[in-house]
């Protein structure tokens, strides 16, 4: 069997072929890498013996290499889901009747929070074809399929009257990471204001900015370098340590900060859109010490008033994006320390612009 899924696949299933050959099927697309399309070689199985062991564990197995698990964390991150409540409640209530649209729908909860406070019609999209497939189930359970319909696309191949049957009077999303940008959430609502958004659409988040700080921390910098150990040099192995961020928590980590946060961009989602920009700052030291690291991390208006971060010592699901200098760099108060930060659209990164280093 090739690694294309055969014609009338569960026909023959039915009519007694060998059920092992489905499975090798299913194990040979999942060391291809093609986790989606093994989680529904298993289906295929599951769909004639239900109990079948080997195709559970398979499916299961695909799902947690597609399906990051951070979704679970999320979820469970309450202040987050109440502020994103709060919000879509109060958009919902300024203009009912409007079309919600909500991008990197994940379990379907931000739609159905729109559902139940009164929205009429509510689509969410959602690009990872499982968790698609997931909340619909999520929506139907809850009661829901009659206001909200689930697309399994990516949010900038749908399309108006394809996928939407009108433009959508109100954008919902949180496609962001620790540093806000890394889920492209630039280009996507860019892309949604031009071709699926009435002129006159709430975005939620409205606004975003990235605020960081400087700081000493020796077990960061050893989360993404290494030196002499054990007797032999491990230097090399430097070469593929991270050259952009990390997520950790900072409170997790012995560390002193050596700054004051700054902001580094702002962004209006109602104009911003995916162009690199690059912005030069001055950052003066609150404290001498060793400079491992730029500890970063975000702040989202959904409206005005409603504000979710995920700041250092705040119990957010999303952690901190942390960038590692190659070597530290030694700083104090009278020595103000010049930074490049930079973005693609879609990651930050930061260059410290100094000769003076500590070993």
């Amino acid at each position: 069997m090739n690694s294309a899924q055969p014609q009338g696949a569960v026909t023959e299933i039915r009519d007694g072929m060998e059920l092992g050959e489905f499975l090798r099927w299913g194990r040979d697309l999942h060391h291809q890498g093609r986790y989606e399309d093994a989680a529904r070689a298993f289906e295929l199985i599951l769909g004639v013996d239900a109990d079948n062991q080997e195709a559970l564990i398979g499916r299961n197995r695909a799902v947690r290499c597609s399906v990051p698990r951070w979704h679970w964390e999320m979820l469970h991150d309450e202040e987050r889901a109440e502020l994103y409540d709060r919000a879509i409640r109060q958009a919902v209530a300024a203009a009912p009747d409007s079309l919600v649209l909500d991008i990197g729908a994940g379990s379907g909860l931000l739609a159905m929070m729109a559902a139940r406070a009164g929205a009429r019609e509510v689509v969410a999209c959602e690009g990872q074809a499982s968790v698609a497939e997931t909340a619909a189930r999520v929506v139907r359970v809850a009661g829901y399929d009659d206001a909200v319909g689930v697309v399994s696309k990516m949010s900038t191949r749908m399309t108006v009257p394809g996928d939407l049957p009108r433009r959508a009077g109100l954008l919902v999303t949180e496609i962001v990471d620790c540093g806000l940008l890394g889920e492209g959430i630039l280009g996507t609502i860019a892309h949604a204001r031009e071709h699926l958004l009435t002129p006159d659409a709430t975005i939620m988040p409205s606004r975003g900015r990235i605020i960081a700080q400087l700081v000493e921390s020796e077990p960061l910098h050893r989360k993404n370098h290494v030196g002499k150990l054990y007797g032999f040099d491990l230097a090399p192995f430097n070469r593929l340590s991270t050259l952009e961020y990390f997520d950790s928590r900072l409170h997790r980590h012995e560390h002193r900060t050596l700054s004051e946060p700054v902001t580094v961009f702002e962004f209006d989602f109602y104009t911003a859109d995916a162009r690199p920009q690059r912005t030069e700052l001055t950052v003066r030291p609150t404290a001498a010490g060793k400079m491992h690291a730029i500890a970063f991390w975000f702040e989202m208006e959904l409206l005005p008033g409603i504000v979710v971060d995920n700041a250092p010592g705040h119990d957010s699901h999303w952690k901190q994006a942390i960038q590692c200098l190659p070597v530290p760099l030694h700083v104090q108060p009278d020595l103000p320390v010049s930074l490049v930060a930079a973005h693609d659209g879609e990651c930050v990164r930061f260059e410290v612009e100094s000769e003076e280093v500590v070993a």
